[in-house]
């Protein structure tokens, strides 16, 4: 296929070179990124966009789609696609899916899990809202990209999976990090701790893959000074998302909500902004009760 590559950072940027390594043609446009090797660099968005097949976007925000969507749609050909990989608020991706059809274009809100690792050893997870029939032009895209790709409905529904799933992983995290630094304080040792934990009802990814505990369970950030694979930062802006879906929805989500004030403190107020999401253990570890 011929493919426009919008936005080439940590996540765009090994996206796009995977595309290229599987033999399709990959012209690429990021305002400061750099190049992958075998991507054709664009002067602009539309240019990148002109003549292809699908165009992908990876971007950091709703409001940065809607201006890069303004600019790519009308240079795409009649029955192309426009598939966003972003994680933004859903109302963004429902109204860019609009502009799109009203201009005889296919649209995808496709947000992946996986991270920079995933992204770079083609393996990433992506949850995607939209029509069927675009769903199945961008499949052959996402079998490269990724290692599974779920039609989760219509325009919207990748998003709304994205930050229902991140709400989870936030909320979860949180738990398993409080419940660590109470087993500390109780002289409970940690790898006891996993080793219950991990084979009982208290089972959860955050625990036996992510374990946020250095040197306990499998490798994971905490065994490298909390270096984000998934910055704190991040998780922030995923729970804010959540928490605006869920005002919108009027939708009662105390648990995320306390979660989005937990991880905005830490990242606004603790020095928790470029470490790990995870990095919420040494941050409970060292308060008490008050």
């Amino acid at each position: 296929m011929q493919i426009g590559f919008i936005g080439l950072g940590n996540m765009g940027g090994p996206m796009a070179a995977n595309l290229v390594a599987a033999g399709h043609s990959v012209a690429g446009f990021d305002l400061t990124a750099p190049m992958p090797a075998g991507v054709t660099a664009a002067a602009s968005a539309a240019e990148a966009a002109t003549g292809a097949d699908v165009v992908i976007t990876m971007l950091p925000n709703g409001a940065i789609l809607r201006s890069v969507a303004d600019q790519v749609i009308p240079a795409m050909r009649k029955g192309a696609v426009l598939c966003d990989c972003s994680t933004v608020d859903v109302e963004s991706a429902r109204a860019v899916a609009a502009q799109a059809a009203a201009a005889g274009l296919g649209a995808l809100d496709a947000p992946v899990s996986g991270g920079v690792g995933g992204a770079t050893a083609g393996t990433l997870t992506f949850m995607a809202g939209g029509s069927p029939a675009a769903f199945e032009t961008v499949r052959p895209l996402f079998d490269i990209m990724g290692q599974k790709a779920v039609h989760c409905g219509d325009a919207g529904a990748g998003q709304a999976a994205k930050i229902c799933n991140n709400m989870i992983l936030g909320v979860t995290m949180i738990a398993t990090c409080e419940a660590f630094a109470l087993a500390d304080k109780l002289g409970l040792d940690r790898q006891k701790m996993f080793d219950v934990v991990s084979t009982s009802s208290g089972y959860s990814w955050t625990m036996n893959a992510y374990c946020p505990a250095p040197g306990v369970g499998p490798k994971s950030p905490a065994d490298n000074g909390y270096k984000p694979g998934f910055a704190a930062e991040l998780m922030l802006k995923d729970l804010n998302l959540s928490q605006q879906a869920a005002t919108a929805a009027d939708a009662d989500t105390p648990m995320g909500q306390l979660a989005a004030e937990l991880y905005r403190r830490f990242v606004e107020d603790e020095n928790g902004r470029g470490m790990d999401f995870s990095a919420m253990l040494p941050r409970f570890e060292a308060r008490g009760r008050g």
